[in-house]
């Protein structure tokens, strides 16, 4: 498998010059039928919205597929499998992979899954995010009351769709959203 940090650290330069933030870079497979499709996930938002709009996916898709072209050809390959690259905004029930997200979503509910146990054996919790301090985490927990946890110890996070998440997001920018359905008209009407 491919050194996601290496990624990372080809990667991350690309969206900054773009004045994007980096929220995450994943490479995962799927096996269907003896065959193996890989994606490489990256997901990038504008630091003011956290969102990205359609065109800044595009432009961010082609500028990291240049910069990866550039070192297979220079000599270095990222990525030994074949593979789709996925540029995409974390949305609003976006998952929580920095400390910064925690501090920024406080007040908002989560669904967290642990490494380390907490309260004896409960590895996945739900509740409003409370506080952060240094690297620890508190979270309302639904069925036991405040819980913490080390941030390292995090396995996977995500804020849950909820209507005071909804009203907290920023309105998404909509200016391109009846050019994306003109290139799905074109798209069916050639298909057919």
């Amino acid at each position: 498998m491919a050194d996601i940090a290496r990624i990372t650290e080809v990667i991350e330069p690309e969206v900054k010059a773009m004045g994007f933030d980096l929220v995450r870079v994943r490479l995962f497979g799927k096996s269907e039928v003896g065959d193996e499709e890989h994606t490489l996930q990256i997901m990038a938002e504008r630091p003011e919205t956290g969102q990205l709009v359609m065109q800044d996916c595009v432009n961010l898709s082609h500028r990291i597929s240049d910069r990866i072209d550039a070192l297979e050809e220079a000599g270095e390959t990222l990525i030994y499998e074949a593979y789709r690259l996925e540029v995409s905004s974390p949305g609003i029930d976006r998952p929580l992979v920095r400390l910064k997200d925690y501090a920024n979503w406080i007040g908002h509910e989560a669904r967290i899954t642990l490494l380390v146990p907490v309260d004896g054996n409960r590895k996945s919790i739900q509740g409003e995010l409370v506080a952060l301090e240094d690297e620890v985490i508190t979270l309302d927990e639904k069925k036991s009351g405040r819980v913490t946890f080390l941030f390292k110890d995090v396995q996977y996070a995500k804020l849950v769709l909820t209507d005071k998440l909804l009203a907290a997001s920023k309105p998404i920018n909509s200016d391109d959203a009846d050019e994306f359905d003109d290139i799905e008209e074109e798209t069916e009407a050639q298909e057919d």
